[in-house]
């Protein structure tokens, strides 16, 4: 369609100023997608460095992924996960729960993040319920989280402008951990940060103030990635569960972004090898091509619901499309392909690039922050005073006039490219956000 012809009013876009994209719809409307890259309706190329939001690993159109859609659509299209199943669904489950460290035996699916998150915590709660500790409600999340845009995800999620319009309508019963980023301490490490492990301590000053016998999980990402890649200091998420398991309270990782390879790892889990009591995922799983989330829990948490009579449900919660055959069948490529072209491999020699890369950018234009943690990298701009967030905008803008989409938070310029990218084009988007930053001004 061309570019005149498209009406932009009817569609409300999420998490966009859609005045602002309705006033500058230029190299916006994607047409096309293959390999790393986009094409745009006026016919712009553009490497995609964010791998589209986080989820396309692999590249686009896969033809392993897309193969496995088409001949899935051949044979069942929908299924209900309600009382019943389709085969693919029960397989798929036990090589997530394979992959994901050792002790974990379930998956629970959905379709998203944020439903992968509600789903955790609902997990937490009612397991406490469960065994007799019905006192364990309360909620602990950390500033500057992002766990979805459910209302659980925002009370537990720490981002304020995704809380400040539902302050009255979120969880009751939730707290935060501060969170780990400090500029003044960190600034352009490479990696893990030396300092910041003292802050999972905070845990204590809440236990303290609630009391453990009221909280039931912790919840965060280990690698903040919508907050702008806040990588977790050394030794702080050892040091997390080390309290958690001290005070009874079940530690859940939001491996949404994390999970399925950017850390050079099926989980973040692994690389760090700390051992949560929860994984969400979503994101990764299948490589964006169909809407797909779940929760990997222990074999302790699930044995704890298996009790009462056979024939009763014991866990009242679910979705319609809980375990759709067309998310699966794409999953089920997706991780054959993790697999069979070594991809942890190929994202932990990419990191390397991709950490050099960016640090290289270190005294470009108002560069404050550079920070990198596997496979993900974020750049952050000094504020255009009385604009907050306007600067990565023009950065953003600059990009894609030279054939790079990436993604801006703030005035923060994020990166996650996909892991079949070559060097070259890691060095290459690099370069480009150097010049766009130059341009931006």
């Amino acid at each position: 369609m061309a570019m005149e012809d498209l009406n932009l009013d009817a569609y409300w876009m999420p998490f966009t100023a859609k005045r602002y994209f309705e006033a500058h719809p230029e190299r916006r409307i994607l047409a096309r997608a293959e390999g790393a890259y986009y094409w745009t309706e006026d016919g712009h190329k553009l490497y995609d460095g964010l791998s589209g939001l986080w989820c396309c690993g692999l590249g686009h159109r896969h033809p392993k992924i897309v193969d496995a859609v088409k001949k899935q659509l051949d044979t069942l299209d929908y299924g209900t996960a309600f009382q019943m199943g389709h085969a693919p669904a029960f397989t798929l489950a036990e090589r997530i729960a394979d992959m994901a460290p050792d002790g974990f035996s379930k998956v629970f699916f959905c379709n998203s993040g944020s439903e992968a998150v509600d789903t955790a915590l609902k997990i937490s709660l009612a397991y406490h319920r469960i065994r007799g500790d019905a006192a364990r409600t309360r909620l602990i999340g950390r500033e500057k989280g992002y766990h979805g845009v459910g209302f659980a995800g925002i009370s537990v999620g720490g981002m304020v402008a995704n809380r400040k319009m539902y302050s009255s309508s979120m969880l009751a019963g939730v707290d935060h951990l501060p969170h780990t980023h400090k500029l003044e301490k960190m600034a352009f490490s490479r990696g893990e940060p030396d300092w910041g492990a003292h802050l999972a301590d905070e845990l204590i000053r809440l236990v303290q103030l609630h009391d453990a016998s009221t909280i039931a999980a912790v919840i965060v990402e280990p690698m903040q990635g919508s907050a702008g890649v806040i990588v977790p200091p050394k030794g702080y998420l050892k040091r997390l569960r080390e309290l958690c398991t001290q005070y009874g309270i079940l530690l859940i990782f939001d491996e949404v972004i994390c999970g399925f390879g950017r850390m050079g790892a099926p989980f973040a889990a692994q690389h760090y090898d700390v051992k949560p009591d929860l994984i969400t995922f979503a994101k990764g799983v299948n490589n964006g091509m169909v809407p797909m989330g779940g929760v990997i829990v222990t074999d302790e948490i699930y044995k704890a619901f298996m009790t009462g009579p056979e024939h009763a449900v014991e866990f009242f919660h679910g979705y319609t499309y809980s375990g759709h055959p067309l998310a699966v069948a794409a999953a089920h490529a997706t991780l054959d392909i993790l697999e069979e072209e070594d991809i942890y491999a190929r994202a932990n020699d990419l990191s390397q690039v991709l950490e050099e890369a960016v640090h290289g950018l270190k005294g470009e234009p108002n560069v404050i922050d550079i920070r990198n943690c596997r496979l993900a990298a974020a750049v952050e701009f000094a504020p255009i005073e009385g604009r907050p967030g306007y600067r990565a905008l023009r950065v953003f803008e600059e990009g894609l006039k030279r054939g790079v989409l990436f993604r801006f938070t703030g005035d923060i310029i994020a990166m996650g490219p996909p892991m079949i990218s070559t060097p070259d084009e890691i060095t290459r988007m690099a370069d480009v956000l150097a010049d766009a930053i130059r341009a931006a001004g």
